[in-house]
């Protein structure tokens, strides 16, 4: 049995971001958050519980806006001795955190909304309305400058989902406001709450799926295990590829290690370099750690593994 060798190959460059980009992003967290706390004073002031649970979506925008521009700016610091990936895992420990908190807030949102059919309080129509108003317009803003950046960045393609959740929660607020002033029906505004929380619950559950996903070392989802190692095995010289492994770091991060068989005519750094290619043009992965084999892999005393086949 010959001994293995270990190769690393990593593509070192760092995932720039335009600084076009982060002071969008920036002006976006502003602004969402500004009118954050505009919405919870307008909503205590008139009443409207509607009001407050649309503020409560905006919370989650403003964090989601707020984890992508802080992914952004940890993009830029480099890695250390006590954590040689990097800080990238930071923001999906945050997302988790910012889900299970979300979901609390829903339950508060939903609990009160059900208080308030049986007990309706006085909404002050005129100051919902406005307020709404306001909302709408502050999120046609923030949509308007992320969309500029949304093409070369999946952070604020993700984020401007988040927004178009609150442009439908300003609308029924909108909505809502004008029945309460027309006809004076108080229902609609814990009506509209509920709904309105279902759309921060959406989103909470995303949120931690995505993050626990990644923080279980789940593979990316938008990469194929079996059809990467079908390509990889289609490369002349390679005789089988084992002991795949997928993960990622962050969204942006994914990382891939694995074991590669070639025949012995076969010069290994070439091998790694036509690998690593295909790797990056067809997939997008950057970081890659290959080991290069030219027998079979010694498991332990008993078990060998041999072309895919486990043998004793």
């Amino acid at each position: 049995m010959q001994p293995h060798g270990h190769t690393h190959a990593n593509d070192d460059k760092n995932h720039e971001h335009p600084v076009a980009s982060r002071k969008h992003m920036l002006w976006a967290v502003m602004l969402t958050g500004g009118f954050m706390l505009i919405e919870v004073i307008g909503g205590l002031i008139s009443g409207s519980l509607a009001l407050l649970a649309d503020a409560g979506h905006m919370l989650t925008d403003t964090a989601a806006l707020l984890l992508a521009f802080y992914a952004m700016t940890l993009s830029a610091k480099p890695a250390d001795h006590k954590r040689t990936f990097g800080y990238g895992r930071l923001q999906v420990l945050a997302a988790y955190t910012n889900g299970m908190f979300l979901i609390l807030l829903t339950g508060w949102i939903v609990w009160e909304s059900i208080q308030r059919f049986y007990e309706p309080n006085p909404i002050k129509s005129g100051t919902m309305l406005t307020v709404a108003i306001l909302g709408l317009l502050v999120n046609i803003l923030v949509f308007k400058v992320l969309h500029r950046s949304s093409g070369s960045n999946i952070n604020v393609r993700s984020a401007l989902l988040h927004v178009l959740g609150d442009l439908l929660g300003s609308v029924g607020a909108i909505i809502a406001a004008l029945i309460i002033w027309q006809w004076g029906l108080l229902w609609v505004d814990p009506l509209l709450s509920i709904f309105v929380s279902m759309l921060i619950l959406r989103s909470a559950y995303y949120v931690i799926k995505d993050s626990s996903h990644i923080l279980l070392e789940g593979k990316p989802q938008e990469l194929d295990t079996q059809e990467i190692r079908e390509q990889l095995m289609a490369l002349d010289g390679v005789l089988d590829i084992h002991h795949m492994h997928l993960w990622s770091i962050s969204e942006q991060e994914p990382l891939m290690t694995f074991h590669a068989l070639i025949h012995d005519q076969y010069d290994g750094d070439r091998m790694i370099d036509v690998m690593l290619k295909l790797l990056r043009k067809e997939h997008g992965l950057n970081h890659a750690t290959i080991q290069i084999e030219r027998s079979a892999c010694l498991e332990d005393s008993e078990l060998v593994t041999c072309n895919g086949k486990m043998k004793k």
